[in-house]
């Protein structure tokens, strides 16, 4: 049963509180969710635990540890980070943030990690909901990366990146991996090293370094090029850029298939 705070008009809009959260910037859905059930959410002053509970963003006070949300602006950046810099402050210490990078007030957060090594196209954004859908494997989301490995993978390798490596007991495969063009504007591949073209929508942790150590081709270095519509092109390394509004609409456009899809399997 839903749970309604006070007597409602029919113009109010109510949204699921973990949905609204999101969408001011306060953290992804999913940790939304776990704000909720820990007891660290009111509305009206009454605390709320039960997820599903509804609100109006627009009448309703909401408040997570004591503070009253703010509906920010929705903002979507794509951001070159560099080798080096850590994608979130959750990672380790010591190293510089990605996020640092993008000099805003706004509470971004990153849609998508990439590990310290990595390096390539990150999607900052406050748009919680959205953020979801694009980094939950449910929805797959297509990331293409760039990988430089050591040797030159036969067709064999490829083949098994594709069908599956067993790693720490469970199996990590690729949507599709084929080589590239030995050279690539990040740089030319040496003797005795190959560039792939590597595509997945689940990225578990060090997913391609895993995949292709498995098949005997270590990475020298990766790079993240695409996130579904949104390609990463020639911004240069350290640089950033808000996205247009024809590439927020593909986003969404897309995602909202991929979510149709996702509910469809889900019922099967």
């Amino acid at each position: 049963m839903t749970f309604v705070l006070r007597p409602r008009s029919s113009v109010e809009q109510m949204e699921r509180l973990q949905k609204i959260l999101a969408h001011a910037g306060i953290a992804s859905r999913r940790k939304c969710e776990e704000l909720i059930t820990a007891g660290r959410v009111r509305v009206n002053g009454v605390v709320v635990t039960k997820l599903g509970t509804q609100a109006d963003p627009a009448r309703d006070r909401i408040e997570v540890d004591g503070v009253p949300i703010r509906i920010e602006p929705k903002t979507y950046i794509v951001l070159h980070k560099p080798r080096g810099y850590l994608s979130d402050v959750d990672e380790e210490r010591g190293k510089p943030l990605a996020i640092d990078l993008v000099p805003t007030r706004e509470r971004l957060y990153v849609a998508g990690r990439l590990d310290a090594n990595s390096e390539g196209l990150l999607l900052l954004t406050n748009d919680g909901d959205l953020a979801h859908r694009i980094t939950h494997p449910r929805y797959e989301h297509e990331k293409e990366y760039l990988a430089l490995v050591a040797g030159e993978p036969d067709d064999a390798a490829l083949a098994k990146m594709q069908k599956g490596v067993w790693y720490a007991g469970e199996i990590l495969r690729a949507d599709r991996v084929e080589r590239a063009a030995r050279r690539q504007r990040f740089g030319q591949a040496d003797h005795g090293q190959a560039w792939l073209r590597i595509v997945l929508h689940e990225g578990k942790k060090r997913h391609i370094r895993h995949l292709c150590a498995g098949v005997g081709h270590p990475v020298l270095r990766l790079i993240r090029v695409r996130i579904g519509p949104i390609e990463l092109g020639n911004l240069p390394v350290g640089k950033w850029r808000a996205l247009s509004a024809r590439e927020v609409r593909a986003l969404k456009e897309q995602s909202t298939r991929t979510t149709n899809r996702a509910s469809l399997h889900h019922r099967d």
